[in-house]
């Protein structure tokens, strides 16, 4: 072979050779396929917040929402005993008790309702038995009594005549001929503790011996 021929034929493997590196420096990198990039972490892998773990939702709990729990009613230091046939319903908004009073005539029931506001509220016994007195238009009778139970002072109020419905569930301002109220405002170790019974005079009047009863039951916690 002769030298020019041997030279031509070094030159033509060295272009090729570079042709070749040329081309895969060139040449666009292929993507990951889809399989690839949903694929699920490895156990003990640490997934970034806020990304899936390939089965469409996310590696990071939901917030816990926060509890919230009713606020217990105030306690008034006393307890006492409920007649047996007297209903207890869930307490309202400003009340510690309410009790429904049967009778043996249809829409004759009664309702005694226990509030408690906290030591050194509530307004006074005086000013409770005036107010209580007041809310008949037509007041025909009252009455009020005091006693000591177990050295707690109770003052009782009895009126009868037509209502004006202050404060009974559902009731409105309804006016009732011939209801009774039947109070008692108890001095209690932590406060004033009020009871009002109120409905048709008949069914209050009925109820008086179970009133007296839950009164002389009162005892100090």
């Amino acid at each position: 072979m002769s030298l020019r021929a041997g030279v031509i034929i070094a030159l033509v493997v060295v272009l090729a050779f570079a042709l070749y590196n040329w081309k895969r420096g060139t040449a666009p990198e292929q993507p990951p396929s889809p399989a690839a990039s949903s694929a699920p972490a490895e156990p003990g892998q640490i997934m970034p917040p806020g990304s899936s773990d390939g089965s469409g939702s996310s590696s990071e709990p939901a917030p816990a929402m926060p509890q919230i729990t009713p606020p217990e009613p105030a306690d008034p230091g006393i307890a006492w005993t409920r007649p047996s046939r007297w209903m207890n319903e869930i307490a309202g908004s400003m009340r510690y008790a309410t009790y429904i009073v049967p009778s043996s005539t249809p829409r004759q029931t009664a309702e005694c309702a226990v509030y408690y506001f906290g030591p050194g509220k509530g307004g006074g016994v005086d000013a409770n038995l005036e107010r209580w007195i007041g809310e008949f238009e037509q007041l025909e009778k009252h009455d009020v009594t005091t006693r000591e139970v177990r050295g707690m002072k109770i003052s009782e109020v009895l009126a009868s005549g037509a209502y004006a419905a202050h404060g009974m569930q559902g009731d409105g301002e309804a006016l009732h001929a011939n209801f009774s109220l039947l109070g008692a405002i108890v001095e209690g170790p932590r406060g004033d503790v009020f009871f009002k019974l109120t409905g048709p005079s008949s069914t209050v009047e009925g109820a008086r011996k179970d009133f007296e009863s839950m009164m002389s039951s009162l005892e100090k916690k």
